[in-house]
C-alpha cells in the first residue's frame, strides 16, 4: 500500500514539473516576443519625440515665411519676392596687423573674394588714443587685392591705414579700430558694417627709433609658404643645412606649418629652432577658410609685415628649391650689389625628381637628394616660373613669385649670378627618388631633353660637414 502511495506521488510531483516546465518555456516565449517588439517601441517614441521636437522648430523659428506672391489685379503683374537666408562669406577674416611707422598700419586679412570682385567694399580706420579716447582720428584704409585673381571663396586683402598725422608715438598706446563695409555687394539694398579691433597697442610698447631708425636685426629672413602634405624629413633636413650655411649667421627662417609639419619633419626642425635661427608658426587653422592652395598669398602677405622691420632683405621660394649664388661672388657681395633695387627675381633650373647616375646604384639610399638628382629639364620655350627676394621697407603687399606692390626698381635679369635648382615633387615623396639610373651626358626621358648637372652635387660634401659642425649628429638617422 505505502508503495503504491509513493508511486502516485511520485506521478503528481513529475506532473508539476512539466507544468512548471511548460509555464517557464510560455514566459520565456512570450518575452522574446516582448523584446523584438522593443525596438520598434524604441523608434516609434524617438520618432514620435523628434517629430515633437520638430514640430516645435518649426513654431519657434525666427526666419521669415516662404517667399510671398502678390497678383495686381489691374495690371494682371505676379509681383514676386526674395527671402535671403545666412551669408556665403566673411566679410573680413583678420589675420595679423602690424605698424609700418608713426602713422602707417598694415592689416592682412581675407575677404569674400565675389565681394572684392564685383563689388566695392570700404575700409574705414580709426585711431583712438588710451590717454584720451575722445582725441580719435580717422583716415580711409587703401586696399590692395596681391593674389592675382587665384583667390577661390576668400581672396586675399591688405588694407593699409596711413593717417594724416603721427597717432601713439608718444607711447601712450591705442587702439586701431577698422569699420568695414559691404559696399552694397550681396545685397544692395543694404550697405552693411561691421567693426573690429584690429590693433590694442599697449603703453609703452611702441618705440619708433627701434621700429625704423635702428638697423635692421637680420640681413637675410626666409618667409616659407604654406607647408602641407606628408613631408619627407630627409628633404627637409637637406634644405635647412644648405640654406642655413648659405645665407650666414645674420639669417632668421621663418616655417608656417599647415600641416605638413608633423612629427619627424618636428624632430629635423628642432635643433635649428633651439639654436634661434627658425621660428615656426602653427597656421592650421587657416584651412577653414577656402582661399588659393592653402593661402599662400595670406601667410606671405602676414610674413612681409610681420617682419618688414626685422630684416634687410627677405627671400621668398619653396623648400623644394635651392638658391645657388655663382662661384665667382657670394650671397653678401651680390646683395650689396643689388641695394639700389626694391626687388629681384630669381632663374629656375628645373631638375629630373627620377634620374640618376648609373656609378650611384646602390649607394643612392645613404646620398642626399641634391646630391644623387644630377639631370637638368632643358627644353626650351617654356614659361618658367621665377622666385624673388625684396627689401621689405619698400614694399606694401607681396605675391608668391613676384610683388607687384613696390616703391622701386625691380630687376629681372642677372645674367645667371644667381638661380635656384627646382626638385619638384621631391619634398611629398617618401620613396627613394631614383627610379631610373642612366649613364649619359644628355638624354631624352619622358618627352624632355635633360643634361647632366653636377652643380650643386659638388656642394654636398661641405654642407654635410656644416651640419655636423652647427648640431652635431642627432640627424644622422632620418628618414626619408
Amino acid at each position: 500500500m505505502s508503495k503504491e502511495k509513493s508511486m502516485e506521488v511520485g506521478m503528481v510531483w513529475s506532473l508539476v514539473d512539466v507544468k512548471l516546465l511548460l509555464t517557464s518555456l510560455l514566459v520565456l516565449c512570450s518575452l522574446a516576443t516582448v523584446l523584438q517588439l522593443l525596438p520598434s517601441l524604441s523608434c516609434l517614441s524617438s520618432t514620435t519625440t523628434t517629430t515633437t521636437t520638430s514640430q516645435s522648430q518649426v513654431l519657434n523659428f525666427s526666419t521669415p515665411n516662404p517667399p510671398k506672391e502678390t497678383l495686381d489685379l489691374h495690371s494682371g503683374i505676379v509681383k514676386r519676392a526674395f527671402n535671403a537666408v545666412g551669408s556665403a562669406a566673411y566679410l573680413f577674416v583678420q589675420m595679423g596687423a602690424y605698424r609700418g611707422g608713426a602713422n602707417t598700419f598694415a592689416i592682412v586679412g581675407l575677404g569674400s573674394k565675389p565681394l572684392h570682385v564685383f563689388s566695392n567694399p570700404t575700409f574705414r580706420c580709426v585711431w583712438i588714443p588710451h590717454s584720451d579716447t575722445n582725441r580719435s582720428i580717422a583716415t580711409t584704409g587703401y586696399k590692395i587685392l596681391p593674389d592675382w585673381g587665384y583667390g577661390r571663396v576668400y581672396t586675399v586683402v591688405v588694407v593699409n591705414c596711413t593717417f594724416p598725422e603721427d597717432v601713439g608715438v608718444n607711447g601712450s598706446g591705442g587702439q586701431l579700430v577698422v569699420h568695414a563695409t559691404t559696399g552694397g555687394g550681396g545685397d544692395k539694398g543694404l550697405d552693411l558694417e561691421e567693426s573690429f579691433v584690429a590693433i590694442d597697442e599697449k603703453q609703452g610698447s611702441f618705440n619708433m627709433t627701434e621700429l625704423t631708425s635702428a638697423p635692421p636685426k637680420h640681413d637675410i629672413l626666409y618667409c616659407g609658404s604654406s607647408l602641407y602634405g606628408n613631408l619627407s624629413p630627409q628633404r627637409v633636413r637637406e634644405w635647412m643645412a644648405y640654406h642655413v650655411r648659405l645665407f650666414g649667421p645674420r639669417a632668421h627662417f621663418v616655417f608656417h606649418d599647415a600641416g605638413g609639419v608633423h612629427p619627424e619633419v618636428l624632430d629635423v626642425l628642432r635643433p635649428w629652432m633651439a639654436m634661434g635661427i627658425l621660428t615656426l608658426q602653427d597656421i592650421r587653422e587657416q584651412e577653414r577658410f577656402d582661399g588659393y592652395y592653402h593661402n599662400q598669398f595670406l601667410i606671405v602677405n602676414d610674413c612681409l609685415h610681420r617682419y618688414r622691420h626685422a630684416a634687410k632683405w627677405m627671400f621668398f621660394f619653396d623648400i623644394d628649391e635651392f638658391l645657388y649664388i655663382a662661384s665667382k661672388s657670394t650671397l653678401r657681395s651680390l646683395l650689396d650689389s643689388l641695394s639700389g633695387y626694391t626687388q629681384f627675381t630669381i632663374e629656375q633650373m628645373p631638375m629630373s625628381n627620377k634620374l640618376c647616375l648609373s656609378s650611384d646604384a646602390g649607394k643612392t639610399p645613404r646620398m642626399w637628394g641634391f646630391e644623387k638628382l644630377v639631370y637638368r629639364d632643358v627644353k626650351r620655350g617654356v614659361r618658367r616660373d621665377r622666385k624673388y627676394a625684396i627689401q621689405p621697407r619698400n614694399v606694401f603687399a607681396t605675391g608668391v613669385h613676384m610683388s607687384q606692390n613696390v616703391a622701386g626698381r625691380t630687376l629681372h635679369k642677372l645674367d645667371g649670378r644667381i638661380k635656384y635648382f627646382h626638385y619638384h615633387g621631391t619634398i611629398s615623396d617618401r620613396r627613394e627618388p631614383c627610379r631610373q639610373f642612366v649613364n649619359a651626358t644628355d638624354l631624352i626621358f619622358e618627352n624632355s631633353p635633360y643634361v647632366f648637372d653636377n652643380t650643386l652635387r659638388v656642394l654636398a660634401g661641405s654642407v654635410k660637414r656644416y651640419e655636423l659642425k652647427a648640431i652635431g649628429s642627432r640627424l644622422v638617422r632620418t628618414r626619408q
